[in-house]
């Protein structure tokens, strides 16, 4: 076994896994996995900077995952940041703080890159016939995915439930023209996604990230976020499509009000949704399987 310790640090979040693997049977045992939200992307789209109160938030939490990984002694840590930071004029800035705090610098990765990890992470445990189409809703991008045993077609798209929020901002309830706005946005992109990979193609389509999982969440009316109940829960795309209906008329205050919704993700999850059935739309899946396994544990086996 090899003790190791992978963070993840997107547009909304950042996250922490500490595990034991063992490549020679491929298990990753989980010792400590953790998510803040951070909102890192806050206002990129529009100023192309990180906020320095965004980037305070940040390495607040980078100073709790330090004390984690000295506590359990990893003997490898991998830093990886996706879309915010690789959008940001001041990620130097960003960079520089990591380094100071935790010891490694972050590796600010391509789209394509966060997609493989996604992959690993996401298909390791699952055994299907036909290829994967693996889709990770982040916070400014999304990426899609296609192989069964290894990435066959990968690509990166900048749409993402902080990115359309922050765009096109979805009223109390969002309006029909905001709505409409917001698929256009996803419209494009699965078109630029679909240059490269064949997204009607795979048989199985596995959902990754926090849009998703909340999703789940909600059509499973769990009373709490129940990890082990998400992870592999197949939700059909009527289930979706209602999810995402509900989060759409709701107001900011009728959101507060469900138990499985993290308060970070309160303004942002019915962007998110949206992204999650115009994707279905889009390929025709009747179901996705939900992961809760995604990038971060990719990250975990890339340093095993």
């Amino acid at each position: 076994m090899t003790r190791v310790a992978a963070i993840d640090c997107g547009t909304n979040s950042i996250r922490l896994l500490v595990a034991d693997a063992d490549p020679a049977t491929g298990e990753l045992v989980d010792l400590d996995r953790r998510m803040t939200i951070v909102r890192l992307g806050q206002g990129v789209d529009r100023t192309g900077r990180l906020a320095p109160e965004a980037l305070d938030r940040t390495f607040a939490a980078c100073r709790e995952y330090a004390a984690v990984i000295k506590e359990f002694g990893a003997e490898r840590v991998r830093f990886v940041a996706t879309s915010a930071s690789r959008d940001a004029e001041n990620r130097d800035e960003f960079v520089r703080g990591v380094l100071d705090i935790l010891g490694v610098e972050p590796e600010v990765i391509t789209g394509d890159q966060e997609a493989e990890f996604s992959f690993t992470g996401a298909t390791r445990e699952l055994h299907s016939d036909g290829d994967y189409l693996v889709v990770d809703i982040g916070g400014g991008s999304t990426e899609f995915v296609v192989g069964s045993q290894q990435v066959r077609a990968a690509r990166s798209v900048d749409v993402g439930c902080v990115r359309m929020t922050e765009r096109h901002h979805p009223g109390d309830p969002a309006t029909p023209e905001q709505i409409a706005a917001i698929r256009t946005d996803v419209e494009a992109a699965l078109d630029l996604a679909e240059q490269t990979v064949p997204l009607r193609d795979p048989r199985t389509l596995v959902g990754l990230a926090g849009s998703v999982t909340t999703v789940a969440a909600i059509a499973l009316d769990l009373p709490a976020y129940d990890s082990a109940a998400i992870h592999h829960s197949r939700i059909s795309y009527e289930q979706v499509r209602a999810v995402t209906e509900r989060l759409l008329a709701s107001t900011h205050a009728e959101r507060t009000t469900i138990p499985v919704l993290h308060p970070g993700r309160i303004d942002v999850i019915a962007a998110g949704a949206l992204v999650l059935l115009s994707v279905m739309d889009r390929t025709g899946a009747r179901e996705v399987v939900v992961s809760e396994h995604d990038i971060l544990d990719g990250i975990a086996w890339s340093i095993a």
